[in-house]
């Protein structure tokens, strides 16, 4: 018997598109169904230079399943090239052609010499989610697009950051913003692909970085791994989103260890932030340690991003306890192992119970029967206020889906961010006694 999901965290992996998007001047083409675009795109900051509403489509239909879409999809590919101002065009594959075997590679390929670069990423929604599909449109660009450097073309001190998925993650563009700026800081020369005015001139730099950074649990390694292959470019993967002083200073000793920063650099550095950080904490302090204003036991229900990152945050930064935790990004369970690991390394020996859940139903069933032994705290997507509610809890939507904030450049990543989310998560508690 077929089993039922209710209220999925993502996508299917044709949402991809959102990652195209995210690259300046690069736009997709869908080879799908029509109203695929437009019912994939949420309204999270999707419209920017290029509509979904208007994504260049073949809109397959009958006819075209039966003899084969592949006809249509070239005439798309060529009109696009004629009328859309774009540097890079990414042909994404929804399931209607995978199924009935349309070879879109091969049609791609007869336009290796068009004056701008066309590639193709087989993102069909029943071979994965979106965050499968950000991967897939990453591997074609290494893949189709980049070459190997020749030597003596790698410039010392360039580093790729790779994060999680855009426009899934709200805070995508102001979490790369931030650790592009604590890269700097260590006198590195952060370079990444997405957001503004971040287009086809740096993925021409990726080959050329001294090293990738990947910050993510799992999205992204395969794809730092391939690089490693084929420009011959190390990776230093951090399995955490760095959130607050505790885990980002971490992840700044761990960036200057792996780049041979100065270690009297790197603590300089990690002492100025650390400073103000805790200033900052010291002038609420009343405020965290109330326990009428917010609860000591927290659930969050995001992807394994954020509810890894925000967990390490309230447990070692403002000595929350966790209850469970859930995952709800379908990870591979290639990797769950590893990330379950990361859950039980937090200070003061205090270890987290992880479930690896897609099903909203039985996420909330088990929220309902936790003992918070007070008001219980809950990040999660918007599916999760409701339960929130019901138990008189305080909730703060940080996992997609939104449906109650709007985020334009905002972040969590590094200090600043930690700061960002103890006021998004205390705003909500004070209003309680207002």
């Amino acid at each position: 018997m077929a089993k039922l999901l209710d209220k999925q965290r993502y996508k299917c992996a044709l949402a991809s598109m959102q990652t195209v998007q995210a690259i300046s001047r690069a736009i997709p083409i869908l080879h799908s169904g029509p109203g695929c675009a437009q019912k994939l795109s949420d309204g999270t900051g999707s419209s920017g230079y290029f509509s979904p509403n208007i994504f260049p489509c073949t809109s397959i239909n009958e006819k075209d399943v039966v003899f084969g879409g592949t006809k249509k999809l070239a005439s798309t590919i060529e009109n696009a090239l004629k009328v859309i101002d774009a540097d890079l065009f990414v042909v994404l594959t929804g399931c209607i052609p995978e199924i009935v075997g349309d070879d879109s590679g091969e049609v791609v390929n007869q336009f290796a010499d068009a004056p701008k670069p066309v590639i193709y990423a087989s993102t069909a929604g029943f071979k994965g989610n979106n965050y499968k599909g950000h991967e897939q449109v990453i591997d074609a660009i290494i893949t189709q697009y980049l070459k190997k450097p020749e030597a003596g073309e790698k410039i010392k001190g360039l580093v790729n950051i790779w994060a999680d998925v855009p426009y899934q993650d709200l805070f995508w563009l102001g979490n790369l913003r931030e650790l592009e700026k604590l890269i700097a800081e260590l006198g590195l020369t952060p370079n990444t692909i997405f957001g503004y005015d971040r287009g086809i001139k740096n993925i021409d730099l990726v080959p050329k970085a001294e090293f990738n950074l990947l910050i993510s649990p799992w999205v992204g390694l395969k794809n730092v791994q391939k690089m490693e292959k084929k420009f011959g470019t190390p990776y230093l993967h951090y399995p955490v989103l760095p959130i607050g002083a505790t885990e980002t200073s971490k992840f700044l000793r761990a960036v200057g260890d792996f780049a041979k920063v100065p270690a009297e650099k790197v603590e300089q550095v990690i002492n100025e932030h650390e400073k103000y950080f805790y200033y900052l904490i010291e002038r609420y302090a009343d405020l965290f340690l109330e326990n009428r204003v917010i609860n000591k036991q927290f659930s969050i229900v995001a992807d394994a991003q954020y509810a890894l990152a925000a967990t390490k945050f309230l447990v070692n930064d403002l000595g929350l306890f966790p209850a469970k935790q859930f995952i709800t990004d379908d990870t591979p369970k290639e990797y769950q192992e590893k990330i379950t690991a990361e859950f039980k390394n937090l200070n003061y020996g205090i270890q987290a119970d992880v479930a690896f859940s897609t099903d909203s139903y039985l996420i909330h069933e088990q929220i309902r029967e936790h003992d918070y032994h007070g008001y219980p705290l809950v990040l999660g997507s918007y599916y999760d206020k409701e339960v929130t509610e019901e138990l008189k809890g305080n909730f703060l939507n940080v996992a997609w889906p939104f449906q109650n904030r709007v985020v334009l450049d905002d972040f969590y990543a590094g200090y600043s961010g930690g700061i960002r989310l103890i006021e998004d998560i205390y705003s909500v508690a004070v209003q309680r006694f207002n």
